[in-house]
């Protein structure tokens, strides 16, 4: 595009500039820094803020990918994230994955950080370029026996499992849990560690998708919406219906009166 001749009109200078690629810009930009015509001016500005966000992010991805090897070497770096602690229906579910240094996920963040389409699509580039994912659901019943702090280290354990490989390094959002003797924390690393931010994308699709099949099978629940949260909703739900055999019943205690959940 940008060894096409030089557009006629400001108009077509402007819709050039908006269909250029990060690489076409700045000669672009060049050119066309000092053309006197207010919209070219305009789409001049626009295009370089442009230009400015995409090397933000770009710098920002390329740190997390720098940090998760200065934190866990160079060999097989697994960064594990859980979702669903503070759920009061489904499973709590941790994901781990290694990824490679190239292809970089461009756009991989913490999955709160991101909107439910543009996690589906990282997921799905997550998992073709991983070089291990792994994925553990512990039930409710099990939570309700055990505790969440318990179910989660066995979650975790799980899913270290479920990759099929010995870690070199095994990174974790949040503070210790001693579970892995390679294991290293790091407090909101799901928004500052490549894998550990993956593993989050990989971890909410994965249990919102068992969500909105559970919706299907108990319906009225709120569950697609809810994903198994005290939404309002879901909360009327309960005390209209009961619970199912998906409630954590020591979580729903904190909102319902205990005679009610039998």
């Amino acid at each position: 595009m940008a060894g096409n001749t030089h557009p006629a009109t400001a108009a077509e200078i402007s819709a050039t500039l908006a269909e250029a690629t990060e690489s076409e810009l700045e000669a672009l930009l060049e050119r066309y820094a000092d053309d006197p015509r207010a919209q070219v001016r305009r789409a001049c500005g626009v295009a370089t803020r442009r230009v400015a966000r995409q090397r933000a992010e770009r710098e920002r991805v390329e740190g997390m990918y720098a940090l998760m090897h200065e934190m866990g070497g160079d060999g097989i770096v697994l960064g594990l994230d859980e979702v669903g602690r503070g759920s009061v229906a489904g499973p709590v579910t941790v994901c781990a994955v290694a990824l490679p240094d190239d292809p970089k996920v461009w756009g991989v963040n913490d999955s709160k950080q991101l909107s439910a389409q543009r996690r589906g699509e990282l997921a799905v580039k997550i998992r073709q370029v991983a070089l291990a994912i792994g994925i553990c659901h512990v039930p409710p019943a099990r939570i309700d026996e055990v505790g969440m702090a318990r179910a989660l280290r066995e979650a975790m354990l799980g899913a270290i499992a479920d990759t099929g490989v010995e870690p070199d390094a095994v990174l974790i959002d949040g503070n210790p849990l001693h579970i892995h003797p390679k294991e290293r924390t790091l407090v909101k690393g799901d928004a500052r560690v490549a894998c550990i931010a993956a593993a989050s994308i990989v971890a909410k699709v994965t249990r919102d998708e068992m969500m909105v099949e559970y919706d299907e099978q108990f319906p009225g629940y709120h569950l697609a919406s809810s994903k198994g949260y005290a939404s309002p909703e879901h909360i009327a739900a309960i005390r209209e219906h009961g619970l199912t055999p998906i409630h954590r019943v020591s979580f729903c205690q904190n909102f319902l009166e205990t005679e009610r959940l039998f």
